[in-house]
């Protein structure tokens, strides 16, 4: 695991971390179309230029498999490679964020069940729900934080 300097962030990089994303998307995020997908895909190499901390995990050839944004001690993006999904990374990459980062805040689509069991059984409880998205779309967002 590895924090990605915004200096060292290229256009390789981007175009790989958006295929660990797109891949996770399809794989949990059910509640959206096709369309809403390609949408929101058109914003995702900005979010990942700028957010403050990238952390991006490889495989044994160097090849980007999960990645996490965080901003301050919020967790903004946790994303695994759809064939990597259910092999801990996704624990590992938030334990390590908690401990090094002193994450302790996220938000989650309610209707994401899996993110939602997933960070509820890692600690996180939510505090607060929006009927809406950031984007204003008709997708409740839940605001968790961690319990210690």
């Amino acid at each position: 695991m590895k924090e990605v300097k915004r200096e060292e962030r290229n256009e390789n990089l981007i175009r790989e971390l958006l295929k660990v994303w797109e891949s996770s998307v399809r794989a949990t995020h059910e509640f959206l179309s096709k369309e809403e997908i390609l949408e929101i895909k058109k914003y995702v190499p900005e979010a990942l230029s700028s957010i403050s901390r990238l952390i991006v995990e490889t495989d044994e050839n160097d090849n980007p498999i999960a990645f996490m944004g965080i901003e301050d001690t919020k967790l903004e993006m946790l994303f695994i490679a759809s064939k990597c999904r259910g092999m801990g990374i996704g624990k590992t990459m938030l334990l390590y964020g908690i401990e090094n980062y002193g994450i302790n805040d996220l938000a989650v689509n309610e209707d994401n069940l899996q993110a939602k069991g997933f960070y509820e059984h890692m600690g996180f409880k939510v505090y607060q729900r929006n009927e809406l998205d950031d984007q204003g779309k008709p997708y409740p967002v839940l605001y968790m934080r961690l319990e210690k």
